[in-house]
């Protein structure tokens, strides 16, 4: 079955990228995937096309207006649709988010805010679930959307060459992913490790391990913290000593 994805957005553009290249792109072509994007500018009634009010209580910016936002995603949604809010102030998305995100439902419509946001009544009622990217703040919803598109669209079967690539990928057991090398064998002083040439899969595999735990040690030690009580005594040990030298 597609996956469809709807964007709400006054800014339609902005997902063009995302139409001509890389695997979301692929995932259309192939049918795998649908996109398409519903603009509330359309549905104002007056001749200025006004979606936007002065915010009550005084302050600075535009809040999209509740009537128009709700007419236009009457236009999309249907009772199998699941509709999420864009906002710094949500739950954080993350790999765990995007496969339940891909696999639970077949038409995710992101409401992607502007100014100073949605009308809170609208989002109250019309939202299930509201996710940021994280403790910053952009323009307005459509970037972080794309990368939560992109990220999703891994998920969906037959969108990427390789349907083991997002089971190998960072954040899927709980630890960044190892470094990866290609030919030549040395590049510039630094050669590619021994045990990677070695034939020996159990080994590649122990060193793959190794890396993924020092990696994560050293650059996300609260994804280990979380993970600690699943490493061997050894693994523990050595993060231990990690930590010390660091």
């Amino acid at each position: 079955m597609t996956l469809r994805i709807t964007a709400f957005t006054l800014f339609p553009k902005m997902f063009d990228a995302l139409l001509d290249e890389g695997v979301f792109s692929r995932g259309i072509k192939n049918q795998i995937l649908s996109f398409d994007t519903v603009n509330p500018r359309d549905f104002a009634t007056d001749h200025r096309k006004t979606v936007d009010g002065r915010p009550c209580g005084g302050g600075d910016g535009m809040v999209l207006l509740p009537s128009v936002c709700e007419q236009a995603l009457d236009s999309v949604v249907t009772e199998a649709s699941k509709v999420i809010h864009v906002s710094p102030g949500g739950k954080v998305f993350d790999n765990h988010w995007a496969r339940r995100l891909a696999e639970e439902t077949r038409h995710l419509v992101f409401l992607c805010g502007r100014y100073a946001g949605f009308d809170e009544r609208f989002v109250t009622k019309r939202a299930h679930v509201e996710l940021s990217l994280g403790d910053f703040v952009l323009s307005g919803g459509e970037p972080a959307a794309l990368c939560m598109m992109d990220a999703i669209a891994r998920f969906v079967p037959g969108v990427l060459g390789n349907a083991t690539s997002p089971q190998v990928d960072s954040f899927e057991d709980g630890l960044l992913e190892a470094p990866q090398y290609t030919l030549p064998v040395e590049f510039q002083g630094q050669k590619v490790p021994d045990v990677l040439f070695s034939g020996n899969h159990a080994e590649i595999a122990r060193y793959r391990r190794r890396e993924q735990i020092r990696r994560t040690a050293l650059q996300r030690p609260d994804l280990l913290h979380k993970l600690w009580e699943q490493l061997s005594r050894a693994e523990q040990k050595w993060v231990e000593h990690l930590w010390r030298s660091f």
